[in-house]
C-alpha cells in the first residue's frame, strides 16, 4: 500500500482519526488518536509518547520522546470504533528502533533469522477467554449466559447459540480487519470461548492477536459484558491458554517442519526436532514470558477442573497429538501449549524463536515422544524418564530467565532487567496483600 492508496482508503471509509497503536511490556494495547491529515507524521517521525508513562520502556520522567512509527501494511479501518482506523507501530528513540519496544525486538530477530538462515517464522495463536457479566446479587463475575452450567460444557451448542450475536459481530469485524478466522467454539469452562485465526508470519500474528483483544473487549462492553484473558480467573475452572502453533518456512517451501520421512512417524523434519528441542531446553526461562503473572501458575499447577482436566501442561515433554505434554506435534508443525492469554505476543514470539534457533544451531535432539497421559505420571516415573517440569511459580521462572544467556541476547539484557524489576514488584505486592481467603481462614480461627 502506498501513501496515496492509504489516503484514498481512509477517505472512502470516512475515517477522521487514526489510532497509532502499540503495546507496553505487558502486551496491553496503547494508542494515540491522530487526525487523518497527519498520516505522514505517523509514518515519518512517528507519534510522540512519554516513555516514563508506560510499563517497561525503561525511561525516567527526564527521558527522550518515544516515537511510535506506523507500519503502513497494518492500516485498517476498525468497525467497532466508527470513524477510526488503526495502524500498528514500533518504537524509535533518536531515529533508531528502541531496545525496549517488543514489536521492534521481534521484527529485528525475525529479520536476522531470515538473513542468516533464510527462514520465515510462522505462528498461529489460539486465545482463550471468558465472556462474563457481573451478578447483580453478589457482585461476582459469572458466565454471560446464566444457563451455561454444564459440568463438561466444551463445544456446547446451547451456550454458544445464546452469545451468537456477540461472536458473529466479533468475527465479522476482525475479519474485516484482515484476520482470517476459521473456527469458534465454546471451550472447556463455563463462559469460556476460543476464536482461532489463520497462522501468519510472527509479527503479523502478534498484531492480529492484539487487535483481536481490542475488539473482543470493546464489543463485550457495548453489551454490558466483560472479557477476561486472565490465566486462571476461577479456581475450579479451566484456565485461559494461548496455544502457539509454530513452523518455519522459506521462499521455496511453506513449511520446513513437515516431512514424510520421519523415522518417529510424527511427520516432522530434523529441523523441526531441533527447534522443538531448543524450546524444551529453554522452557523454564521461556515460562517467565509465556506465563508472566502470579496467577499463571495457578493455571499450570491446578488440580483437575470441574470438567475433569485443566488442559495445561506441567511436564517438559512432547508427544504425538498429546495435549498433556508441553509440546504437541500435529499436522507437520508443533504446538507449544504452556503459554497463556496474558502473554505479550511479541515478547513471547521473540523468546520462542530464540530458543528454537538455539536448538537448530546446536543440533539438539528432544529424545523420544511420550504418548501417554502425563497428568497421571508419578514422581518416580518422571525421574526414571529424566523428565523436568515447568517452574511452579513466577519467581522460579524469573530466576531461570535471569540466568538465560540465550534470552538475554535475543530480548536484550536491559529489557530482561526491566521485565524482572516489574515482575518482582508484582510478586512483592502479592506477598504483602491480605486476601479474602486468608481472612476467611484465619480471622476467627485462633
Amino acid at each position: 500500500m502506498t501513501i496515496g492508496d492509504a489516503k484514498a482508503y481512509l477517505k472512502e471509509h470516512n475515517i477522521s482519526l487514526i489510532l497509532a497503536q502499540f503495546v507496553d511490556l505487558h502486551g496491553v494495547a496503547k494508542a494515540k488518536a491522530v487526525p487523518v491529515e497527519h498520516l505522514e507524521m505517523i509514518l515519518g517521525d512517528g507519534a510522540g509518547f512519554a516513555g516514563f508513562a508506560l510499563w517497561g520502556y525503561g525511561m525516567g520522567p527526564d527521558g527522550p520522546d518515544l516515537m511510535q512509527k506506523g507500519d503502513l501494511n497494518t492500516l485498517r479501518v476498525i468497525p467497532w470504533l466508527p470513524g477510526y482506523a488503526r495502524i500498528a507501530c514500533e518504537g524509535y528513540v533518536g531515529g533508531e528502533p528502541y531496545r525496549f519496544d517488543t514489536r521492534a525486538i521481534l521484527s529485528k530477530l525475525t529479520a536476522e533469522v531470515k538473513t542468516e538462515f533464510g527462514y520465515r517464522f510462522f505462528t498461529g495463536l489460539e486465545p482463550e477467554f471468558y465472556l462474563l457479566k457481573i451478578c447483580p446479587k453478589t457482585g461476582a463475575p459469572i458466565p454471560a449466559v446464566e444457563g451455561d452450567i454444564l459440568e463438561k460444557p466444551c463445544y456446547d451448542y446451547a451456550a454458544l447459540s445464546q452469545v451468537a450475536d456477540y461472536l458473529q459481530t466479533l468475527v465479522s469485524q476482525v475479519r474485516s480487519c484482515g484476520m482470517d478466522v476459521y473456527q469458534i467454539d465454546h471451550e472447556d469452562a463455563n463462559g469460556q470461548y476460543e476464536v482461532n485465526f489463520t497462522y501468519d508470519e510472527a509479527v503479523t500474528s502478534a498484531d492480529h492477536y492484539t487487535l483481536f483483544k481490542m475488539a473482543a473487549s470493546t464489543l463485550a462492553k457495548e453489551r454490558g459484558l466483560m472479557v477476561s484473558f486472565m490465566p486462571k480467573p476461577f479456581s475450579e475452572k479451566t484456565g485461559n491458554g494461548m496455544h502457539m502453533h509454530i513452523s518455519l518456512g522459506n521462499d521455496a517451501c511453506g513449511n520446513l517442519f513437515a516431512s514424510k520421512d520421519d523415522p518417529r512417524g510424527l511427520g516432522l523434519s530434523p529441523l523441526a526436532y531441533q527447534f522443538l528441542a531448543g524450546v524444551l531446553e529453554h522452557a523454564p526461562s521461556l515460562a517467565a514470558v509465556a506465563c508472566p503473572t502470579i496467577n499463571s501458575y495457578k493455571r499450570l499447577y491446578a488440580s483437575a477442573a470441574d470438567s475433569g482436566a485443566t488442559w495445561a501442561p506441567v511436564q517438559l515433554a512432547y508427544g504425538d497429538n498429546n495435549r498433556t505434554a508441553s509440546i504437541r506435534v500435529t499436522g507437520g508443525h508443533i504446538e507449544v501449549r504452556f503459554p497463556d492469554s496474558s502473554a505479550n505476543p511479541y515478547l513471547l514470539s521473540t523468546a520462542i524463536l530464540a530458543a528454537g534457533i538455539d536448538g537448530i544451531r546446536r543440533k539438539l535432539d528432544p529424545g523420544e515422544p511420550l504418548n501417554r497421559d502425563l497428568y497421571k505420571i508419578t514422581t518416580a516415573e518422571a525421574a526414571e524418564l529424566g523428565l523436568s517440569q515447568l517452574p511452579s511459580t513466577l519467581a522460579h521462572a524469573l530466576a531461570a530467565l535471569d540466568r538465560s544467556a540465550v534470552l538475554r541476547e535475543a530480548l536484550g539484557s536491559d529489557l530482561v532487567d526491566e521485565f524482572l524489576t516489574i515482575k518482582k514488584r508484582e510478586i512483592h505486592q502479592f506477598q504483602t496483600s491480605v486476601t479474602d481467603w486468608e481472612r476467611n481462614a484465619y480471622l476467627t480461627f485462633y
